[in-house]
């Protein structure tokens, strides 16, 4: 893991009260072994699907190529406005498959290789849907992230409190809210090529909470 050192010191930066084993797991072997299984449920209620959904319905707009991010069987898109392009990259062949909102899919392990096998500027959007908890080398990816996004395109990353636990990176199962906002700004930060990025607090009543790093490419 190339950027380790650097990740750690992130850390340090936030002040947060995370070990040096912050991006260790407590399942480490290979994540093609844990995801070989389609798993088709949802990780959050439907209360914060819709949500989500309504607050892509926001921010998408009619003809916008997006990338799905460690995607699965479904995506949360809403049904309108109708999108271009929706690639979906994620761990599992069936589970990609199964979900209708994806024009084209392809398997690929991001913790044993960050580089997102696309052209550059190719997505006006790349979404990551309650996933980034699992992601072992930030820095490495959201770099990638800038580079297939479009001048101004958006990343944005929807996060929640519920995962696979052994799966889930260490960071993760330790800081609330405001910590996990400032993390995910710092993984778009390091590769100096976003505008800051906004945190959005869209969780519903009585549901499981929906929390939104979203930061615009800059150059």
């Amino acid at each position: 893991m190339g950027d380790a050192p650097k990740r750690i010191e992130l850390f340090v930066t936030l002040n947060l009260p995370l070990p040096s084993t912050a991006f260790d797991r407590v399942d480490e072997q290979p994540d093609a072994l844990f995801y070989s299984i389609p798993r088709m449920v949802v990780h959050i209620d439907q209360a914060t699907i819709e949500a989500l959904s309504a607050y892509y319905a926001e921010v998408l707009f009619e003809g916008a190529d997006i990338l799905d991010l460690m995607s699965s069987w479904v995506s949360h898109l809403p049904a309108s406005p109708p999108l271009g392009r929706v690639a979906g990259l994620g761990m599992n062949a069936a589970e990609l498959e199964a979900n209708p909102r994806l024009t084209e899919t392809v398997v690929h392990d991001l913790n044993e290789n960050p580089h997102l096998p696309y052209e550059d500027e190719r997505f006006d959007f790349v979404l990551n849907a309650v996933s980034i908890q699992y992601m072992k080398r930030p820095l490495e990816v959201f770099a990638e992230i800038a580079r297939v996004l479009r001048p101004g395109g958006r990343s944005i990353v929807a996060m929640s409190h519920r995962c696979f636990p052994t799966k889930a990176i260490r960071a993760f199962h330790v800081p609330g809210p405001d910590e996990r906002y400032r993390l995910v700004a710092l993984f778009h930060a390091e590769c100096g090529r976003f505008a800051e990025a906004e945190s959005v607090d869209r969780s519903p009543d009585g549901a499981d909470p929906l929390w939104l790093v979203v930061a615009q490419r800059s150059d």
